[in-house]
């Protein structure tokens, strides 16, 4: 068998775009040239790893078995062809809202300190959409606020974070002893369905406030904070994210002696990943 890591990234380029025109152009060969090698790479596994539809080319489960291993393959050749460079590939990282808003900067500015040649690549949006980019290789490694149950994912424990629910300092609760049942009536305005946070929250508090009322979802911690600010309702969100409006004032937490949400923020990366050099020295700044 000879297959060559260019046989297997055509293969990757093809299976990306769906189609070996536009696998062509991002390589810079001709439609000929990429179909001969996808051809050949077939006939030597034995197998298609695409079912023909049309014009158009779809993955078949040859063809998704294939896909890590080729990828990480294709990684691993990078990391010999730049071993004696200063830079070790780029990286790409994923994190869920808080985490890549109000946790990392300050790791990655470390980072950037000691390695300011290596790529670096940061995609933020919630939870649900970090896994799935995980999932689908579109990132090396991601940070996420929720638990990740896909058996296709590696998931370790990585920081705790606590949540603090907080109101403007007009509210009637900001001066008072504060009762669930006075949580269970508040008008709330939450993160949407999918994110880390929302997601700890109906686990770990509104389970025990049925009857709860949603005044408004929104999709980011900002519009939050600047809503509950101006009285419109009361919210829950990690510390971190509302630290400086606790120190100033413009917020204030709401204390409940039962209630103690505390949650842990996880790193996962995939099963059949290759974890390159770049991606080990950036894990060591994150703890």
């Amino acid at each position: 068998m000879r297959i060559t890591l260019r046989q297997l990234e055509v293969f990757t380029e093809v299976l990306k775009s769906g189609s070996t025109t536009q696998a062509s152009q991002l390589l810079a060969l001709s439609q000929s040239a990429v179909s001969a090698s996808l051809t050949d790479l077939e006939g030597q596994l034995g197998v298609q790893l695409f079912d023909r539809v049309g014009k158009r080319l779809v993955t078949n489960e040859h063809g998704r078995l294939l896909y890590p291993k080729a990828l990480a393959l294709l990684e691993q050749g990078l990391e010999v062809e730049q071993l004696f460079k200063k830079e070790m590939g780029a990286v790409r990282l994923a994190a869920s809202t808080t985490i890549g808003n109000y946790i990392l900067p300050e790791v990655l500015a470390g980072y950037r300190h000691d390695h300011p040649d290596i790529p670096l690549e940061l995609f933020i949006s919630n939870t649900e959409e970090i896994i799935k980019s995980v999932m689908e290789f579109r990132a090396d490694v991601g940070l996420i606020e929720g638990v990740c149950h896909s058996p296709e994912l590696i998931s370790k424990a990585w920081l705790k974070d606590e949540l603090v629910i907080f109101v403007s300092p007009q509210n009637p609760l900001a001066n008072k002893s504060v009762s669930l049942k006075d949580l269970r009536d508040a008008p709330w305005i939450l993160r949407e369905r999918g994110s880390g946070t929302r997601d700890v929250l109906d686990q770990l508090l509104f389970a025990h406030l049925p009857g709860f009322h949603i005044l408004m979802e929104l999709g980011n911690s900002e519009a939050i904070k600047h809503a509950v600010r101006y009285g419109i309702g009361i919210s829950c969100l990690s510390r971190r994210v509302i630290e400086e409006q606790l120190e100033n004032g413009t917020l204030v937490e709401l204390k409940i002696d039962e209630l103690h949400l505390e949650r842990t923020l996880y790193l996962i990366y995939h099963r059949q990943k290759h974890i390159s050099s770049a991606i080990t020295n950036l894990l060591s700044y994150c703890h």
